[in-house]
């Protein structure tokens, strides 16, 4: 057998504006994303429309694609774990060691890959699914009420755990496993050389590059989508005026043109700087302000919030989750059927499919920050701790914050306060109905400060991924103006997005990019598969399947 592939020449620019990156790929994606911003602020409704039945279409007809292929990355990553001989190999040469302690490697992939969505559907997501579920639709348990309960955790848990951390974790382990076992560039294309091989170095390479780039900045939307309007909610709760929202005509609100541009100003002023920095500088100080902030937070609803209902919504919501797992990961249900079957299908596909979706282009995003951050960890340590832990923390948040929620709403403290606001405003509804104004006032406050943290190391780290995508895996200091580039534009597409269409104009957006990078992770699995069996031969036979780097120093 012949050694393993060990050198993929990305040509890169040798001076000029575009000096160490690769210009097919930076330029390709920068004109793509261009052109969705101009459509989207130049053509608001026929940039809608055309979103609109795309997205319907891919719904529609790929919707047992995306459940298969996150069950596919799911089983992946686990199988490589439990594998004796695979798990034990370490990303990275043998004496390497990893370059960052338990608690940052936790704190940083936790929020960078949740933190947002877990602020804002902690709440939301489970007293949507305790009003309807699979459950509801089939008539085995009633709407809002205590036997709703355990379905209502069994679906929030399907779409916050495994699966969305499955997903992340093999783009992590792909990335990680060709770079830092091959020394191959840290870039999407890299992952794909045991099926492609040097051919990864033209373009088809640069397209695989493009299609993460694009994916990434779409799903990095989607989540900022979603905290600004709880940014939004949240400066209004704590005194900044009426002018960030307005009456949406259906008895809500809506944020105003005037508080989504002041919001992502903030967000996005902040997320540059800090991704000037570096990941060792201020997004490592910003993930650990988060994770302390959010044990700040869980402990006050530990000990203020309906502790026992969330304990108990906990370890039965685990036990539900972890038996029915298999077939909420495999069931498909058909939406253009008749009767409950396409209520089913309706559901399934404004919800798991949508965040199967939600997931996979997130996770281009969230893969090269976890190998970034995971050199040195063995394959069955990386995928232990990227699918558990963080799995673990959302449904600890889920059950403590969305239990005392629904508790609130089952004894009649609430009176409908919590379940009437929208979907932005939960949490902080929930607060004012705990707690007497001034300390209403105070933990909205704490929130919104955790919100902006979130955000922010969301935003700078997707920025400083996308530059590496677009550097060839080049993890060095890249040029002052790119990044700056990048943080606007990823301002401009959120804001473009929500002021033309609201956040479903930023969902469909995102569940058509991330349609040609589910593919790439599907070739992803059985690159991997490949390159493992084959280095176990190559092993056998004294081929070296690591590539050769200098003695370190004694």
């Amino acid at each position: 057998m012949k050694p393993p592939l060990t050198e993929l020449d990305i040509k890169t620019s040798d001076s000029g504006f575009y000096e160490g990156f690769t210009k097919h790929v930076t330029i390709t994606a920068k004109v793509l994303i261009g052109a969705l911003i101009v459509w989207a602020v130049a053509f608001p409704e026929q940039a809608g429309a055309f979103l609109s039945n795309i997205n319907s279409f891919i719904l529609a007809f790929f919707n047992v694609w995306y459940i298969y292929a996150i069950a596919l990355f799911l089983l992946t990553c686990l199988i490589l774990a439990a594998i004796p001989s695979s798990g034990k190999l370490k990303l990275g040469l043998e004496h390497e060691k990893p370059e960052f302690g338990n608690f940052s490697w936790f704190s940083m992939m936790f929020g960078a890959g949740i933190g947002i969505g877990m602020l804002t559907f902690a709440t939301a997501e489970p007293l949507y699914h305790f009003a309807s579920n699979p459950s509801t639709i089939q008539g085995m348990t009633d709407e809002s009420a205590a036997n709703n309960v355990r379905s209502a955790y069994q679906y929030s848990f399907l779409h916050w755990g495994l699966g969305a951390w499955g997903a992340y974790a093999l783009a992590g382990l792909g990335l990680a496993f060709f770079s830092y076992r091959r020394g191959l560039p840290l870039t999407i294309r890299s992952s794909l050389t045991p099926l492609f091989g040097s051919s990864m170095e033209g373009k088809w390479g640069h397209v695989v590059d493009v299609v993460a780039v694009v994916a990434t900045v779409l799903g990095v939307a989607q989540t900022l989508g979603f905290g600004v309007e709880q940014f939004i909610a949240g400066l209004e709760r704590i005194g900044f005026g009426g002018w960030l929202t307005r009456p949406d005509g259906e008895g809500g609100t809506t944020s105003t043109t005037l508080g989504i541009m002041f919001a992502l100003m903030i967000i996005m002023g902040a997320s540059t700087l800090s991704a000037l920095s570096g990941v060792g500088k201020g997004i490592k100080w910003l993930s650990n302000i988060n994770m302390g902030l959010s044990f700040f937070l869980l402990t006050f609803f530990v000990i203020f919030g309906s502790t026992f209902f969330g304990l108990s919504a906990l370890f039965v919501g685990i036990w539900d989750y972890l038996v029915s797992l298999p077939a909420m990961m495999f069931t498909v249900w058909d939406a253009e059927a008749p009767g409950t079957e396409g209520e089913l299908g309706a559901w399934q596909s404004s919800w798991s499919v949508f965040y199967w979706a939600w997931w996979i282009a997130f996770a281009p995003f969230v893969g090269l920050f976890l190998a970034r951050i995971s050199k040195g960890r063995t394959i069955r340590e990386y995928v232990l701790g990227a699918l558990i832990v963080p799995s673990l923390m959302c449904f600890v948040w889920f059950a403590l914050v969305g239990g005392t929620a629904i508790d609130l709403e089952l004894n009649g403290n609430a009176g409908g306060a919590i379940t009437g606001a929208g979907q932005e405003d939960q949490l902080f509804a929930m607060l004012a109905v705990m707690l007497q104004p001034t300390l209403a006032w105070i933990f909205s406050v704490i929130v919104v400060v955790l919100l902006l943290t979130y955000l922010v190391t969301s935003a700078d780290s997707a920025v400083l991924i996308i530059n590496t995508i677009n550097a060839a895996g080049d993890e060095g200091p890249k040029a002052r103006p790119h990044i700056i580039f990048w943080g606007a534009a990823l301002a401009l597409v959120v804001g473009s997005l929500l002021i033309g269409g609201g956040l479903s104009a930023v969902q469909t957006a995102m569940v058509i990019g991330a349609l040609p990078f589910s593919a790439v992770m599907v070739l992803m699995c059985f690159a991997l598969f490949k390159a493992i069996w084959r280095d176990h031969r190559r092993q056998k036979q004294g081929i070296p399947v690591v590539y050769e780097t200098a003695t370190p120093a004694e």
